[in-house]
């Protein structure tokens, strides 16, 4: 049964700006503190990103354009994460649940493919590195592991020689960006080859999206990442080098 008040209340929900439930949250969370100017901008980014900093006593939030029209309940939780996040708090479940529960709508999935495809930044194929050539260390594995039936993606080597993101598969641009810190005579071919593996079977087994859960790394994908053939000796070396 559902009473006025509480119809009073959900229609408030409504109609409040962003700034005002920014506000309110601050409030939950940090009641005797005064309540900074606040300012909430949506912006064109290229994914479902959310930036939040405290600058000269004021709140600056700035979200993506995609959630410009999500409803009240949703930015509430991402006001809670954000804010939990700027002053290093433990996020409650339900929030974080309700907002990935949104993300992980059907219709919400397509918008942000789409605007990824559009936004992102495109990938070049150059897969000839210095040390190693990309192409040539995919068709190997292609062969070896997957009887030479996977369609090959864009393969290409990083702008920055990151060490924290040494490969990754972007399905929206459908390709493989290794890390040029691998591309080096330092480097042996065996960790190269497992990179480039594990990125492939991200094409052979897609994310999974259940119960507002996205699972990356399924137990398939576990288990298929165990046939590698040099993997102890692969995960030493980055673990030691890095």
């Amino acid at each position: 049964m559902l009473h006025m008040g509480e119809v009073q209340v959900e229609s408030a929900l409504l109609f409040e700006t962003p700034e005002q439930i920014f506000a309110r949250v601050f409030r939950e969370l940090r009641p005797r503190t005064t309540l900074p100017e606040i300012r909430v901008e949506f912006c064109r980014f290229a994914d479902v990103n959310s930036y939040i900093r405290m600058q000269d006593g004021r709140l600056h939030v700035r979200l993506s354009d995609l959630l410009e029209g999500a409803p009240a309940p949703v930015l509430e939780a991402l006001a809670h994460i954000l804010l939990c996040k700027l002053y290093r708090r433990p996020i409650p479940r339900i929030h974080a649940y309700r907002y990935r529960l949104y993300l992980n709508r059907s219709d919400m999935r397509r918008t942000i493919h789409l605007v990824r495809q559009s936004r992102g930044r495109k990938t070049p194929d150059e897969p000839r590195g210095r040390h190693f050539d990309l192409r040539e260390v995919f068709e190997e594995l292609n062969r070896k592991y997957f009887h030479g039936l996977m369609a090959r993606p864009a393969l290409c080597w990083s702008a920055r020689a990151s060490r924290t993101l040494l490969g990754r598969y972007d399905p929206s641009h459908n390709a493989i960006i290794v890390s040029r810190l691998l591309d080096s005579p330092q480097v042996p071919r065996v960790a190269v080859d497992y990179i480039m593996f594990h990125e492939m079977l991200h094409l052979r087994y897609p994310v999974q999206h259940k119960s507002g859960r996205r699972r990356v790394h399924t137990r398939e994908f576990k288990q298929a990442e165990r046939e590698f053939e040099h993997l102890s000796e692969a995960l030493r070396f980055l673990k030691e080098w890095l």
